[in-house]
């Protein structure tokens, strides 16, 4: 299992996609190989496609040291929980619900096992995934602020909808050929 396998069963109406992934992955040269390989995790992770996981988790694991490699699957699961509880938060109209206090546990955002820097990258490209607005915006001010250049924060997020369109096509295709 591999990212050429991945790449070879994209079907053909899809080519777009074949060539997006192996560039966002492949030919790679804004983010550290620690920052790229937890960003294609997580969001394999975040993608919820078991064959696009399947394929791309063997080349991340290979390529990330045990702390990253679990960092980067504890940034797509804290970010599961926190990007259905701010999103929600946000889009109620009542704005009481801002000044409630969340209670979720989240000490794995203050001591990720791995630089905050590549957390937070990792937090952001879940984030766009699963379209949380408020968690986008405080890691992206995170990133910012912590002197990370718009071009690599928006080649996370890039990673991030190559992987989530990827995961749909294949899906989608799965499903029509079960019919």
């Amino acid at each position: 299992m591999s990212l050429d396998s991945l790449k070879s069963a994209i079907p053909d109406f899809a080519k777009d996609l074949k060539l997006n992934l192996g560039s966002v992955i492949g030919n790679q040269d804004l983010l550290s190989q620690q920052q790229l390989w937890g960003t294609v995790l997580s969001c394999a992770i975040a993608a919820r496609s078991p064959r696009v996981l399947r394929e791309l988790e063997p080349e991340a694991k290979a390529n990330l040291s045990p702390e990253a490699y679990t960092a980067a699957k504890s940034a797509a699961a804290v970010m599961a929980m926190n990007n259905v509880f701010y999103r929600t938060r946000h889009l109620l109209s009542d704005p009481e619900y801002g000044t409630l206090r969340a209670g979720l546990r989240m000490n794995v955002i203050g001591n990720p096992g791995v630089e905050k820097v590549d957390f937070e990258l990792w937090s952001l490209a879940v984030s766009a995934i699963n379209g949380c607005g408020q968690c986008l915006d405080s890691h992206e001010q995170v990133l910012r602020k912590a002197g990370v250049a718009r071009e690599n924060i928006q080649e996370a997020f890039k990673i991030a909808s190559v992987i989530q369109a990827v995961a749909v096509t294949l899906d989608s295709e799965a499903a029509l050929a079960a019919e």
